[in-house]
């Protein structure tokens, strides 16, 4: 059992979550709390930010918000200088901010497309750069990418989400790639169906119906299902030899074919 619980441990070290004010990165960095580290909730609200913190502090957790905007360097590297002061690290790095919309491919206009890539894939570049390398220059780190199931395939309704969290993928395997010699190690998270904020509005009838028709689960995901992965992808002992995969948690949807 003990050795069990020093594999996932994340005991002294520090977690930036960015995007932990939201339904599932929110559930994740409640689990990586659990686990021992420092958790850094970052994300705009600071009303949404203290309501994580009281469920963290409920759980046995140790964690603090900090605002900030990922579509700003500037915001990210004062991120980085605040967490450093207060902590002296960054061990783990989440980039769990992320916006979608159901416009019709047709009707998508250029500053749409571009506020969508500049929040789901620049931001995760500029933030995996920034926090990248503080982590290559005190010798490691985890950054845990959230990707999504439409970045495997294309799914409808959601074009530009899909395209920008393609990219995701392919970005998070080239970091890895860099950086595996120096001990930084980049991996995607892959959710399935789990409903939140920013999907809610095209979960209409018939495309819950076609979901569940194809995911051999038959249920969306709770958001506590990704801690398991999460910590995995976390730990230095656990996850020591994992990098630039994507760690899929959808009950089979990837799987179904026909």
């Amino acid at each position: 059992m003990q050795f069990l619980e020093n594999l996932f441990s994340l005991e002294g070290k520090t977690a930036v979550v960015i995007g932990g004010t939201g339904v599932l990165c929110g559930e994740m960095a409640k689990g990586i709390a659990q686990a021992g580290a420092e958790v850094v909730v970052v994300g705009r609200s600071e009303e949404k930010g203290a309501e994580r913190l009281r469920e963290i502090d409920a759980a046995g957790g140790r964690a603090f918000f900090v605002s900030a905007d990922v579509s700003s360097r500037d915001s990210l590297s004062a991120l980085l200088e605040n967490v450093v002061e207060r902590t002296g690290k960054v061990d783990i790095l989440v980039n769990g901010a992320g916006v979608n919309s159901p416009t019709p491919v047709l009707d998508i206009d250029d500053e749409e497309f571009a506020r969508i890539l500049d929040i789901n894939l620049s931001a995760v570049l500029r933030s995996c750069q920034i926090f990248g390398k503080h982590m290559l220059e005190q010798g490691g780190g985890s950054i845990i990418n959230i990707g999504s199931i439409s970045g495997l395939g294309p799914l409808s309704k959601v074009f530009t989400y899909s395209a920008s969290k393609a990219a995701v993928h392919n970005l998070s395997k080239n970091l890895a790639r860099e950086w595996a010699e120096q001990k930084v190690r980049v991996n995607t998270l892959v959710p399935g169906f789990f409903p939140a904020e920013q999907n809610r509005k095209v979960l209409t009838e018939d495309r819950v119906a076609a979901i569940m028709g194809h995911t051999p689960a038959n249920r969306f995901g709770e958001a506590h299902e990704l801690i398991g992965a999460t910590l995995l992808l976390a730990s230095e002992n656990a996850g020591s030899f994992i990098t630039g995969i994507e760690m899929i948690v959808d009950g089979g949807f990837s799987a179904m074919s026909i």
